[in-house]
C-alpha cells in the first residue's frame, strides 16, 4: 500500500544474483556428474581387468579362518586356503556363499548370486503335473506301499517319533515297462509340497573322474523313489539296507484292474451308444496300461476315418485287435524282480 508524506522503499533485485545462483546450481550438477563418471571408469577398469583375466574358478566359501583367509571349496573337488580383494565386503563371505576365485592369484575377486546348479535345474525343471491317485487305476496296493514309504513320513513325522522307529529311506519301483511307475512317482511328487527332481543314470555320468561321485553323494540327504525295468542289473551296493529300504513291484494288472484303467482312459472320449467294457477287457489279457490307453487311441482313429465324431462299441474292439497284433511283433523282456 502508499500513503502520501510516508516515504517508500523500492528493492530492485540485481539479475546479476540470479545468474550467479544459477551458475553454482550448474557447478553442483556438474560436480555430481564428474563423480558419477570417476565411479563409473573405476568400474569399467575392474570390469577390463576381470575380462583380461584367463578365468575363474567358480566355488563356495566352507570356513573363515582369519580376518582375511578362508577355505573355498571349488567345483571340481580341491579346496584352497585363499584371501579375498579389499574391496569386497568380508560380512558377507559366510559358508555357504558362491563366489568366484581368480585361478592365478587364488582371491576371491567377487560374490555369486544364489543360482540352482545348472545339473540339478535341469532335474528340478521336470514339472511332475498334477496327477492324483484317483488317476491310477490297478496299482491300489502300491499306491498304499509308496505313501507309507515317502508321503507319510514327510507329512506325519511325528508317528515315527513316537514309535520311535526312523521311517524307511526310499524305494525302488520295478517292473517291466509300461506298468505305471513313472506314473506313481510323478503322483507322489504331485501330491506332496515338496521338490520333484528327475534324474536320469546317463544325466550324471561324467568324463572326469571322481565327478559323477561328486553329484551321487549329495543323494544322501534326500529321499528317493528309483525305477527300473530290470533290476537284477542294478549295483547290488544300491540295492544295499539303508538307501533303498522298500521294493515295490509292479506287474501285469488283471483283469479288474485292466477295467479300471479303460475306465479312466476312456473317461474323456465322446462316446456313442452303450459301450460294454468288460467284453473289451476280456480281449485285452496280458496288457498293461500303455496298451490300454493306446486302446483308446485307436478306437478314436477308427472313429476319425470313419468321419464320426464318436466312438461306438465296435471301434473299441476293432482297436484292442489290433493293439493285440502290435504286441505280437514286440520282443518280450526277461525280467528278474529283485
Amino acid at each position: 500500500w502508499w500513503a502520501p508524506g510516508i516515504p517508500q522503499l523500492l528493492i530492485v533485485a540485481d539479475p546479476r544474483d540470479k545468474v550467479l545462483q544459477d551458475y553454482r546450481k550448474k557447478l553442483l550438477e556438474h560436480k555430481e556428474i564428474d563423480g558419477h563418471l570417476n565411479e563409473l571408469r573405476e568400474q569399467l577398469k575392474e570390469l577390463t581387468k576381470q575380462y583380461e583375466n584367463v578365468g575363474q574358478i567358480v566355488g563356495e566359501v566352507l570356513k573363515q579362518l582369519t580376518e582375511e583367509k578362508f577355505i573355498v571349496k571349488a567345483t571340481n573337488g580341491p579346496r584352497y586356503v585363499v584371501g579375498c580383494r579389499q574391496q569386497l565386503d568380508k560380512s558377507k563371505l559366510k559358508p555357504g556363499t558362491g563366489v568366484a576365485v581368480d585361478m592365478t592369484t587364488l582371491t576371491i575377486m567377487r560374490y555369486l548370486p544364489r543360482e540352482v546348479d545348472p545339473l540339478v535345474y535341469n532335474m528340478s525343471h521336470e514339472d511332475p503335473g498334477n496327477v492324483s491317485y484317483s488317476e491310477i487305476g490297478g496299482l491300489s496296493e502300491q499306491i498304499w506301499e509308496l505313501r507309507e514309504v515317502i508321503e507319510l513320513p514327510l507329512t506325519n513325522p511325528e508317528l515315527f517319533q513316537r514309535v520311535g522307529i526312523m521311517p524307511p529311506k526310499g524305494c525302488l519301483l520295478q517292473g517291466p515297462p509300461g506298468m505305471g511307475k513313472a506314473l506313481l512317482a510323478r503322483a507322489v511328487a504331485s501330491q506332496v509340497d515338496y521338490n520333484f527332481f528327475k534324474a536320469v543314470s546317463s544325466s550324471i555320468v561324467d568324463m572326469y573322474v571322481g565327478e559323477s561321485k561328486c553329484l551321487i553323494m549329495p543323494r544322501t540327504y534326500f529321499n528317493g523313489v528309483t525305477e527300473s525295468n530290470g533290476p537284477d542289473t542294478l549295483d547290488p551296493a544300491l540295492l544295499h539296507p539303508g538307501r533303498l529300504d522298500r521294493k515295490i513291484h509292479t506287474d501285469l494288472p488283471y483283469e479288474q484292474a485292466r477295467l479300471d484303467l479303460l475306465k479312466i482312459h476312456a473317461g474323456s472320449i465322446t462316446k456313442h451308444g452303450e459301450i460294454d467294457y468288460e467284453a473289451i477287457v476280456k480281449l485285452s489279457d496280458g496288457f498293461n496300461g500303455v496298451d490300454l490307453r493306446n486302446v483308446c487311441t485307436e478306437a478314436g482313429m477308427f472313429a476319425i476315418r470313419a468321419d464320426h465324431d464318436f466312438v461306438v462299441q465296435e471301434d473299441f474292439l476293432k482297436a484292442v485287435r489290433t493293439v493285440a497284433d502290435s504286441n505280437k511283433l514286440e520282443s518280450k523282456l526277461d525280467y528278474k524282480p529283485v
